[in-house]
């Protein structure tokens, strides 16, 4: 799943990729310059995959 970044796009478009990987959620963020995909940061999404879980009902 590709989301927009709006908290973080002032001056470009910014995006999260999503993915489930060996269980766990793994997010990438990036955004295009000219023909390039840049990465800001990716790693394992911990901080709210609790409230992340709860509030659409997966449980593990």
């Amino acid at each position: 799943m590709i989301a927009r970044d709006v908290s973080h796009s002032q001056t470009e478009d910014r995006f999260y990729c999503f993915g489930e990987v060996d269980g766990g959620v793994l997010t990438v963020r990036f955004t295009h310059r000219t023909s390039v995909i840049r990465i800001i940061g990716a790693g394992y999404w911990r901080k709210v995959r609790a409230i992340y879980e709860y509030q659409n009902s997966i449980h593990r």
